[in-house]
């Protein structure tokens, strides 16, 4: 199999799909966890609002940062630790007031999916929260950029085309179905009572992230 890239040609042999398998795997393993980015994605599926622009913003934000570790920025972004303090100070307080909001939902019991007909956030909020949630999180910086990228980036060519073309894959893939297949639960949040036990579990995943943030040396 025959790929361009950047004017240059990139075949697909055993190796190359080796490195494609590693990556999909790392990135599908760093990706696949309850974190503010996926919470935030399964809220918006099961609540019907604006899933393709949420699904669409969030791989195109990992797509961009692995593109960026395993063409070098890794290195970079490691000498610059006060850029990641701030990152990380502006995440634990929008992390703490989404928490927060998230608690509320749940004390107020707001989550019902009959109130899906009206959507409860913009557009344009919508995109500024998952934005928020997928940029002020160093770790984000940390395990996308940094740790993908060096493994990426050890590869050399072809290999590291191949490696962060799989995580690429494992971003992709894992969103989509993340966003589009929430609406398969929808049977069970029919019910006040598991949207208030699904806030609860945001807000309270929200708050631990903001304090391993806070806590981090």
């Amino acid at each position: 199999m025959l790929i361009l890239w950047p004017g240059l040609a990139v075949t697909a042999t055993g190796a190359s799909l080796a490195a494609f398998a590693a990556g999909m795997g790392l990135g599908a393993s760093l990706i696949i966890a309850i974190g503010a980015q996926n919470a935030y994605v399964l809220r918006q599926g099961l609540r019907r609002e604006h899933v393709g622009q949420s699904v669409a913003i969030c791989i195109c934000i990992d797509v961009l940062l692995i593109a960026l570790g395993v063409g070098g920025m890794g290195a970079l972004l490691g000498q610059m630790p006060r850029l990641l303090n701030l990152i990380r100070w502006a995440g634990v307080l929008f992390l703490l007031a989404y928490g927060a909001h998230a608690l509320r939902a749940a004390w107020r019991g707001t989550g019902h999916l009959e109130a899906s007909t009206d959507a409860t956030q913009t557009a344009g909020a919508a995109a500024l929260t998952v934005l928020a949630l997928s940029v002020l999180n160093p770790h984000v910086y940390l395990d996308t950029v940094v740790l993908l990228g060096a493994i990426g980036a050890s590869r050399g060519w072809p290999g590291s085309f191949w490696f962060a073309a799989g995580a690429m894959c494992a971003s992709t893939i894992w969103f989509t179905v993340l966003g589009y297949g929430a609406r398969l639960l929808i049977p069970i949040f029919s019910r006040d009572i598991a949207w208030r036990v699904l806030d609860i579990v945001i807000g309270v995943v929200m708050w631990a992230i903001a304090l391993s943030l806070a806590l981090q040396v």
